[in-house]
């Protein structure tokens, strides 16, 4: 039990910065010794009045925020932030997270214009903002606007202005590492840590060629969630991660306590060398996926193509023998149609044929006997336009005339 007891009574001092354990002590049984109640306690109401047997006074800027306007408490984080396996404590927000990826480019938008307005005095911190941001990325937002006010906006690390789940799944894609930086306003090392070795230009430049950076405060939500995850305690707190499978991150370094820029790098540049090689498998793993999937789409595109064209090759083929069968079925319509027109022209032919040689047998047989040559006979001689001619004898004139009826009667 002493053991744990003194565990927690370290933590509180390295989180709010009170340097008497026996007030530490209290402020733990005061609150049932549950350590995070008593930091929620603390840092929601950051105004409470420092033990007189501190070691050392604090600077200025450190009482300009003591005497800041009292943040509202964070909400108590669960029992999910003290897995040592480091699960994603955004699991339970994926949803969220999901449909709000929508609006992440209005809301970045809304929150830097928001910054810009504070920072020229036009605005009141997050209050104001012109649009409402999700609780981490307003937190981070608020970090990154605190961070470049008090130390300066170029030479430090560029810190996303979004939440860890965001700040990690970017670092995914780009391949790197995050780097996580957990700021304790209250701890006497921060502001020489801050300005004297994460705004020195080798690191930041370091930290921005070879990772994502992001930075959270102690006291608020998301912060003090990564730092009870993280495990943190000492500070200033620094912390290499990257992400790993079934939601999980994986913990590749921390680095506690105060440290030169030159400890830093070596730090930075040792897990750098040590996980390139997997950071480079994963990228040509990633790499070689892509490829796989764009040769399928793109043979699934060549045989669409070629399946398009086979099916046009079959329907023309099948409308050039519908054509056909319709072509030749016209004809077989028309050779019947011109047989049987023929085989009507030759009946009706035949029929007007039988009809003449009838009529010019009954002609023959009304015409009688010609009369045999005599005075009274006369000779007749009939030429007809096509220059046949046709002879015959009858008798005088009232019997020739009648001869010459009969006559034409008979030759037509």
């Amino acid at each position: 039990m002493a053991e744990t007891v003194d565990d927690k009574v370290g933590y509180l001092q390295a989180v709010t910065g009170i340097s008497d354990p026996d007030l530490c002590t209290e402020i733990l049984a005061a609150h049932n010794w549950d350590l995070q109640l008593a930091v929620s306690s603390i840092t929601a109401n950051p105004s409470s009045p420092e033990p007189a047997t501190s070691a050392a006074p604090r600077p200025s800027r450190e009482a300009d925020l003591v005497a800041a306007p009292p943040l509202p408490p964070p909400p108590q984080p669960g029992i999910a932030w003290k897995l040592v396996t480091l699960p994603f404590y955004v699991v339970s927000g994926g949803v969220g997270l999901i449909a709000g990826s929508i609006r992440l480019g209005a809301w970045v938008a809304g929150g830097v214009l928001s910054r810009s307005l504070s920072l020229l005095g036009l605005a009141q911190g997050g209050a104001d903002r012109l649009l409402e941001l999700p609780p981490s990325v307003a937190e981070a937002v608020d970090f990154v606007a605190e961070f470049e006010r008090e130390f300066g906006a170029g030479p430090g690390p560029r810190f996303a202005a979004e939440g860890f789940s965001d700040a990690l799944q970017r670092a995914q894609r780009e391949y790197k590492l995050l780097f996580v930086y957990l700021h304790s306003p209250d701890h006497p090392d921060t502001p020489a840590f801050c300005g004297g070795c994460l705004c020195a230009e080798p690191v930041a430049a370091f930290i921005d060629e070879n990772f994502v950076a992001w930075g959270g405060s102690i006291r608020r939500t998301e912060g003090f969630k990564m730092s009870n995850s993280l495990n943190a305690s000492r500070f200033p707190f620094c912390a290499v991660v990257m992400a790993s499978t079934n939601q999980r991150i994986m913990l590749l370094q921390q680095i506690e306590g105060p440290k030169s820029p030159e400890e830093m790098i070596t730090i930075l540049q040792r897990v750098v060398e040590e996980c390139t090689a997997s950071l480079v498998a994963a990228r040509i793993e990633a790499e070689e996926r892509l490829n796989n999937q764009r040769l399928r789409e793109e043979q699934d595109a060549a045989y669409r193509a070629a399946l398009e064209t086979d099916q046009a090759r079959e329907r023309q083929k099948r409308e050039e023998q519908e054509r056909r069968e319709r072509e030749a079925a016209e004809a077989e319509r028309k050779r019947k149609e011109e047989e049987e027109a023929l085989a009507r022209a030759a009946q009706e032919a035949a029929e007007k044929e039988a009809a003449l040689a009838k009529r010019r047998q009954e002609k023959a047989m009304a015409l009688g006997a010609e009369p045999e040559k005599g005075p009274n006979v006369t000779r007749v001689l009939i030429r007809f336009p096509t220059g046949e001619r046709k002879e015959g004898d009858s008798t005088v004139l009232p019997p020739l005339l009648h001869s010459m009826i009969t006559l034409i009667l008979w030759i037509a």
